[in-house]
């Protein structure tokens, strides 16, 4: 891709984030404490971050959350003492982000900014975070190379991106490939067209150990999550009779006992 078609496809991205932050019509009830409070509890309800995060061990640490969407989790981030900075491409995440943690009485460093072009110096962090964002980056690769950048030596990274070999993009793939009597639709197509923010990107683990083969301790696992089993609302852009019926007839008990890796998220503990 090149610089052109790349500042377009960001731009698309930014576009459709500053429409509405991930979880925010679903889940987001209004914008003093107690919505705020809720919109975190029905995250983690849903999503196995605390215990991927361990957000205790942050303490101390100096942090940079990359993709801070409502703030839920750079609230968490905040609240267990770690020295705080948070970056997202769009202004409605940070503001947000911002009018939260005024709520709470928490400190961050808070500005709108590019995974692939961090403003900050080599070795500026202990830390970086990052949960469901920069695989919706046109260059997800270099991402990786500026977290791996901004990592002081021995620095911690905990990722989330999305799993190629996932029970969603397999439903996907159901709904808008074979559905469509198109069943030559390829995964990749799919991802980037029908899950969230268009030219998102799903990854196999191989993939993944290639991205990160700079770090020198990698760890990463994919569980199935509410998505793959189809246990929550299904997104911002998934409705209808169809997904209702899914829900319906959509085979849990198959898919825990003989898909268990075949999950969505694909979460990534990597040590420089």
């Amino acid at each position: 891709m090149n610089d052109h078609a790349a500042m377009g496809a960001k731009s698309e991205v930014r576009d459709f984030w500053n429409r509405a932050c991930c979880g925010e019509k679903l889940y987001l009830k209004g914008s003093d404490r107690a919505a705020f409070e809720n919109q975190r509890r029905i995250r983690y309800e849903l999503e196995p971050i605390r215990e991927f995060a361990e957000f205790d061990s942050f303490r101390g640490q100096r942090t940079l959350e990359i993709g801070v969407g409502l703030g839920a989790d750079h609230q968490s981030l905040a609240e267990s003492g770690a020295v705080l900075s948070g970056i997202d491409l769009t202004d409605r995440a940070i503001e947000f982000t911002r009018q939260r943690l005024e709520l709470f009485g928490l400190k961050s460093d808070l500005n709108v900014g590019d995974a692939e072009r961090l403003s900050f110096g080599d070795g500026s962090f202990d830390r970086v975070y990052s949960w469901g964002v920069i695989h919706h980056s046109p260059n997800t690769v270099r991402a990786i190379w500026e977290i791996f950048r901004v990592l002081k030596p021995g620095g911690v990274a905990k990722i989330m991106i999305y799993h190629k070999w996932s029970m969603v993009g397999y439903m996907l793939w159901l709904r808008y490939g074979l559905g469509r009597i198109r069943p030559w639709t390829s995964l990749k197509t799919i991802y980037a067209n029908y899950l969230e923010s268009p030219g998102t990107q799903a990854f196999t683990h191989s993939q993944a150990h290639e991205m990160m083969k700079a770090f020198s301790k990698v760890k990463m696992h994919s569980p199935l999550c509410h998505g793959d089993l189809l246990t929550s609302a299904a997104g911002q852009q998934h409705s209808g009779f169809a997904i209702t019926l899914a829900r319906r007839v959509w085979p849990r008990w198959f898919i825990k006992r003989f898909m268990g890796g075949h999950g969505l998220f694909l979460m990534i503990t990597a040590k420089k």
